[in-house]
């Protein structure tokens, strides 16, 4: 076994939530008037991943730092709470592989998501008991290869028996920051636009000719 340690991104790796999200966004965004028209699950696909405030200064160059702030607290209160109720879509082969993958390996999550959210995932599911530990920019407000390194070492897991595996080129940043191999899943959100040649998987199944 080459790796032991499995770190996963969520959003575009192990699901899609952009549906809840979408209605979630459509709620707070229509009664602060900021959108003309609803937005769609494919409006999304950029922002995927993404921090809250990036995605609000993005669809709104000229938003203030206050409105952020009130938009976020909104969003975030309604997310987890509409995740827990109503989940999202797993990937095709998400539920039994993760399954098998606990079996022998030790399984981790690492998002840019809200604190909550990851959470949420795991109780919609029941997969609390198939993971061993998880990291988000909504509890620590560091970046994603600060919350990798964080996971490795309070989990004392060594760096050549562990991998990260997403969906976007700020996935494979971080890895890489930490000295972590890295699997890009052509499936979700992200292009890929890296120089070197990364191990690919288009089904979520295909992890198993790397690990």
């Amino acid at each position: 076994m080459k790796y032991k340690n499995l770190i996963f991104d969520l959003d575009g790796t192990l699901w899609d939530s952009r549906e809840t999200i979408v209605d979630n966004w459509n709620q707070v965004l229509s009664r602060l008037k900021l959108i003309n028209r609803p937005i769609i699950k494919t409006d999304m696909d950029k922002y995927m991943g993404l921090l809250i405030p990036d995605v609000l200064k993005d669809m709104f160059p000229r938003i203030s730092e206050d409105l952020i702030h009130q938009i976020m607290d909104e969003i975030k209160d309604n997310e987890n709470r509409t995740i827990l109720a109503n989940g999202g879509i797993l990937y095709e082969g998400v539920e039994e592989s993760l399954k098998n993958l606990a079996l022998d390996h030790k399984l981790f999550i690492v998002s840019n998501c809200q604190d909550g959210y990851i959470e949420s995932f795991l109780k919609y599911f029941e997969f609390e008991n198939l993971f061993t530990d998880f990291e988000s920019y909504g509890r620590t407000g560091k970046p994603k290869a600060e919350n990798i390194q964080s996971v490795v070492e309070r989990n004392l897991l060594n760096s050549n028996e562990t991998i990260f595996i997403g969906d976007t080129m700020t996935d494979y940043k971080a890895a890489s920051e930490n000295g972590l191999d890295f699997i890009y899943c052509s499936y979700g959100f992200g292009k890929n636009d890296a120089n070197d040649k990364l191990m690919t998987i288009n089904k979520f199944n295909e992890l198993f000719k790397y690990i």
